[in-house]
């Protein structure tokens, strides 16, 4: 028994042991399967650390050092700000004048200083009341001469006077009107006033309007636009005596080429006597400068006459600081009136003109603006004026149905007084032709390849009533006074707004009523509507013509197209 429990005794230490043994070889399993795992997190955290650290390095990098300067080229977007032009006082602050003229006529009794004889000569031409420009501007250019024509008021320089107005607003009455009045007390025939235009054509309409209003005065008016030969003009501009050369114009009106070349060749003619210097379409002038005609203008009026004799005492010296010996002697003041019915608003290049302390005159402006009729600031959003009566409309169209579209409107919806702009005078001659070999219209084609006299006849019948269609280069797109046109067609979209705003300011003139139609291509259309927005016109319609509306019309075209095309072979 003793044996036998002995035995049993050491089985169970044996089996103890060996559970024991097992039990430690598995904690042992477990203890290390445990650091394992541990060190397996202890690498993955230290690697993530490393690469914690490395990534701040390089941010530590990026980063740029504490530095006083200023790093440029930043591509963080940041907004635009609206950059508001800053112009001289006499640009931002005008003097405004009220663009709705039916409403505002001021009769011509009621605008003081102007002579009696100028009154009678204007109810003869049968005006009774001033365009609301004219009723401004005359005054003020009457006040600068009111001590005469020999000096300034109160012995001052008198300031330079611009107008900025629509097109048929009255603008060559506004100056013709105090010239004539001005010198109608001069003794000694001298040039004393000169107006510079861009065109022939416009330099003939204001040369007439001066001639109606100094008939009778004693005043002589020549006008130099290269419609006379040239020996001609120096004929009617100078006499030669025994004492010297003579002047035998009070006023002249030029073009500018033309012009230039009298200062250089025709002997004997002066301008040192000049007192009123025009330039009317002052923005076109202020383009064409490269012909350097106004500083050949400036020098001729300041340079010494050898004929002056006892006009020395009111010999003219160039502006300059005021000293007592500039201001010992009175001098005969060279005042500048500009005109344009698109005036510039760039001060520089308005500085080309030399103006002296300028007055600006100008209806630009939006009508909440206009308050007591003060001086207020202009409209930065509003660069133009066109006429109240004026009606505009865009017809979008293709290449191939414009001339479609204008036989439409003449022939089917009976326009008639049409003015009709294209961009050349190719084009304008191709176009008459094609109307022509069409049929049914009275047509007829104005433009630089025909001779003047031409031209002439061609407008007066326009004017007359005898022609329906008339189609133009731009020629006549500047400052023309054409009675009685209705409508004015673009058949070629104009490329600038300048262009645009001459156009159709050939109809509804001088308050009346008038229509405007643009043909404009589909692909023209968003940059044609983008420039009369930036321009302030927001008031233009669209104008659809249907296909089936021009149908009937398609196969008379296309006979006149046939006929045309053996008349150009031919």
């Amino acid at each position: 028994d003793s044996q036998e429990a002995t035995e049993q005794q050491e089985n169970r230490s044996n089996l103890g042991n060996k559970y024991g043994k097992r039990r430690k070889k598995k904690d042992e399993e477990t203890e290390g399967a445990e650091k394992n795992k541990e060190n397996s997190e202890n690498t993955e955290g230290n690697q993530s650390r490393k690469e914690e650290l490395s990534i701040a390095a390089l941010e530590e990098e990026a980063k740029p050092p504490p530095s006083s300067l200023v790093v440029l080229g930043d591509y963080d977007r940041k907004p635009v700000q609206k950059v508001h032009p800053f112009l001289p006082q006499w640009l931002a602050q005008p003097k405004l004048v009220q663009k709705r003229i039916k409403e505002n006529l001021v009769p011509i009794r009621d605008v003081p200083g102007i002579h009696p004889k100028l009154l009678k000569k204007l109810q003869m031409n049968g005006i009774e009341s001033f365009f609301p420009v004219q009723a401004e501007v005359i005054p003020a250019i009457l006040q600068s001469a009111s001590n005469g024509y020999l000096m300034g008021q109160g012995g001052y320089r008198p300031k330079d006077i611009c107008v900025s107005a629509p097109t048929g607003s009255g603008k060559t009455l506004s100056f013709v009107i105090p010239v004539v009045q001005a010198l109608l007390d001069r003794v000694v025939c001298q040039v004393r006033a000169l107006a510079v235009l861009p065109t022939k054509e416009l330099a003939q309409q204001v040369s007439k309007v001066f001639n109606i209003y100094t008939d009778g005065t004693g005043l002589k008016v020549v006008s130099l636009a290269g419609q006379k030969s040239f020996a001609k003009e120096q004929e009617m501009l100078v006499q030669k005596k025994v004492t010297g050369y003579c002047s035998l114009a009070d006023i002249i009106v030029a073009t500018p080429g033309r012009l230039a070349d009298h200062i250089s060749q025709t002997p004997g003619f002066s301008l040192t006597q000049l007192r009123f210097l025009i330039i009317d379409e002052a923005d076109r002038m202020i383009d064409d400068m490269h012909q350097n005609w106004l500083n050949q203008v400036v020098k001729a009026a300041f340079q010494a006459d050898d004929n002056s004799g006892s006009n020395r005492l009111f010999h003219r010296t160039l502006p300059g600081p005021l000293t007592a010996a500039s201001s010992s002697h009175p001098q005969i003041p060279l005042q500048k009136l500009l005109f344009s019915a698109t005036l510039t608003q760039d001060p520089e290049k308005l500085q080309q003109l030399g103006l002296f302390q300028p007055r600006l005159f100008t209806s630009v402006y939006s009508e909440k603006k206009l308050g007591d009729g003060a001086e207020a600031e202009q409209d930065a959003d509003e660069k133009y004026t066109l006429p109240e009566g004026l009606s505009q409309c865009y017809v979008p169209c293709d290449l191939n149905s414009k001339p479609l579209i204008l036989l439409h409107f003449m022939l089917k919806m009976k326009f008639s007084r049409v003015l009709c702009f294209t961009n050349s005078k190719e084009a304008s001659h191709r176009l008459f032709l094609l109307i022509r070999a069409f049929g049914g219209v009275t047509v007829a084609e104005f433009s630089s390849r025909l001779p003047p006299n031409e031209r002439h006849r061609t407008m007066k019948e326009f004017e007359q009533g005898k022609i329906q269609l008339l189609i133009s280069t731009d020629a006549t797109a500047r400052g023309i006074d054409i009675k009685g046109v209705n409508c004015v067609i673009n058949y070629d979209t104009p490329q600038f707004i300048r262009t645009y705003i001459h156009r159709v300011g050939r109809t509804a003139r001088a308050g009346k009523t008038g229509l405007a139609f643009s043909m404009v291509l589909r692909i023209q259309e968003r940059r044609f509507l983008r420039m009369l927005k930036d321009a302030g016109i927001t008031d233009i319609k669209q104008h659809l013509v249907k296909g089936k509306l021009l149908k009937p019309l398609v196969q008379q075209y296309e006979e006149a197209l046939s006929k045309l095309e053996k008349t150009v072979k031919v």
